[in-house]
Parts: C-alpha cells; structure tokens; sequence
C-alpha cells in the first residue's frame, strides 16, 4: 500500500488529487462509488487536524449513510484539495473539472498499479482496483482487541447499534473511532489520530 500511496507524482496538481484519492481510500475503506460521490459538503475537517477529530460522511449503498474518521494526513491532503470550492461541489474531480466516476476511480488505480508493477513486479501479477484497498484497509484493521462489528460498520456493512460502537472506539481507544492502525499516510510512524 505504501508503494502505490507513493506513485503519484506529487508536483502536479493532477498528482496530487490521485494522491489524496488513494489516501482517502485506504483511510476510508470506501468503495469506488462512494468516493466518486463525496461532496466537500460531507468533509467535517478540523481545524488543526493533529488535534481536532475529522471524518467524512459516505453515502453507501441503498442510500445508507456512515461517518468514517480521518487521519491527519487525509485531512490535510483534502483541506488543499477543496480550498476555495463550493459545498456542493464534488471532492474528486476529473481535469475538467466535473465529478470523477467510478469508473475514473478505477481507472486511477489501476494506473498506479501498473507504475508501482514497473519496480515491484509481483504487484503486476496481481489485480489491485479499489476494493483490493477496501480489503486491505479492513484486514489492517483486524487486531486483536478490536470488535469486529465496529469494523464492519466503518465498512458500510453495519448491525443495529453501530453508530454508538463507532463512536466508542475500541479497547483504550474510547472516543477516538475505530481505528487500530496506523496512519499510514504519514509513512507509518505515527498513531492514529482521534477521529
């Protein structure tokens, strides 16, 4: 994941929405569909976000909504994505400005797949789209000690009483969001924000 979090080139703008897609999608655990669909309107970004809890609310399937916690990194990827763009407008956009698709969405990844295939061929030998990273978020997430409940909502596959499990967090983690990984955007090092 940290190979393909790295592929984009960071000093296009064009980059630098990949970039920020990706994180957003291994953050989020989100399916294609869903990203294409986030409006800045559902971005609820604190205002230091090393401090301040931030998340996104997700429009999932059958018109379920969740809210999902963001990392720091997402938060500042995204806080210089959206600048200066209207409530309604969407989060990923394509070069000419109108939404990204789905299909976009996986079109992106596939991209990086096949840049990071180039220097890690055993990535080439694999199908990697955006539910690969929608299960590699969730089997990050599967420690010990974590309800897999609270994973499964935070995934869109929730249970009666799931907004409360996703607000409690899990053990030691009361308050701060199901989040039993680490911040990988930041390269691995740092702990999990509140979210």
């Amino acid at each position: 994941m940290d190979a393909l979090l790295g592929a984009p080139t960071l000093c296009t703008a064009q980059g630098r929405r990949d970039h920020a897609l990706l994180l957003f999608l291994y953050n989020t655990g989100a399916r294609a569909d869903e990203a294409a669909h986030v409006r800045v309107v559902d971005l609820d970004l604190g205002q230091i976000p090393e401090r301040d809890p931030s998340s996104v609310l997700i429009h999932g399937k059958g018109n379920k909504q969740r809210r999902c916690p963001l990392w720091a990194r997402t938060v500042h990827e995204l806080l210089t994505l959206v600048s200066g763009r209207e409530l309604q407008d969407p989060v990923f956009r394509n070069r000419r400005h109108q939404p990204l698709t789905r299909f976009g969405v996986h079109s992106l990844v596939e991209r990086y797949a096949r840049v990071v295939a180039a220097t890690m061929p055993s990535v080439g030998k694999k199908r990697v789209s955006p539910h690969t990273i929608r299960h590699t978020t969730a089997t990050h997430c599967c420690v010990p000690g974590w309800d897999i409940n609270t994973i499964r909502a935070w995934l869109g596959h929730g249970l009666p009483g799931d907004d409360q499990r996703l607000r409690r967090g899990g053990p030691g983690n009361e308050g701060q969001g199901p989040w039993p990984m680490r911040d990988r955007g930041t390269g691995g090092g740092e702990a999990m924000p509140r979210g």
